[in-house]
């Protein structure tokens, strides 16, 4: 098994391609050993001194490291896990969970701005390694929450108000203002 990393525009998160699908559907973030308990690859991730988060999306890892480690350290011990858990077989997850809308209820405006979200915005994240989720819309503030290489980016603030923000207010006139939430 081959694995590729990828770096991101955080300089503490790398992105793993195992090569094979890692969810399949929604993605996990977890931001501690505690939060992991119903995922056997990421518990094996947060055994890693230095690991310090796990996002699961659609085929790729991204790991955060603490700020006191370092990549030549860390790395090749989260290739050697990540490798060692696909070649097992070992389950990504106990049972299906991960990130879900039912949209039921949603008014038209939450509904467009969701779609948004869905089809321009969370692919372009996920070639970083991150994910963003809707939360809410309230007095035309979108608030999202962003996981993964996302969570913590130097650049995160700029791609939220440039970007997303850019683009909601374009499309959705409702929106006057984007935020992150945690």
């Amino acid at each position: 098994m081959f694995i590729q990393t990828e770096a991101t525009p955080n300089p503490a998160t790398l992105k793993f391609l195992p090569g094979t699908q890692v969810m399949g559907s929604g993605t996990a973030n977890f931001t501690d050993a505690a939060s992991a308990g119903n995922s056997p690859l990421a518990l094996r991730l947060f055994d890693i001194d230095g690991v310090s988060g796990v996002f699961l999306g659609s085929d790729f890892v991204t790991v955060t490291k603490a700020d006191e480690a370092a990549w030549d350290v860390v790395k090749p011990r989260v290739l050697a896990a990540v490798m060692d858990h696909f070649t097992q077989g070992g389950a990504v997850m106990n049972e299906a969970e991960g990130e879900s809308e039912s949209g039921e209820g949603d008014s038209e405006t939450v509904k467009q701005i969701k779609e948004l979200i869905e089809t321009r915005v969370r692919p372009a994240v996920a070639q970083d390694g991150g994910d963003i989720v809707f939360r809410s819309f309230e007095a035309g503030v979108v608030y999202l929450h962003m996981q993964g290489a996302c969570a913590g980016c130097p650049s995160s603030t700029a791609t939220l108000k440039n970007g997303i923000e850019n683009m909601l207010r374009h499309y959705v006139p409702e929106v006057t203002e984007v935020r992150a939430v945690n």
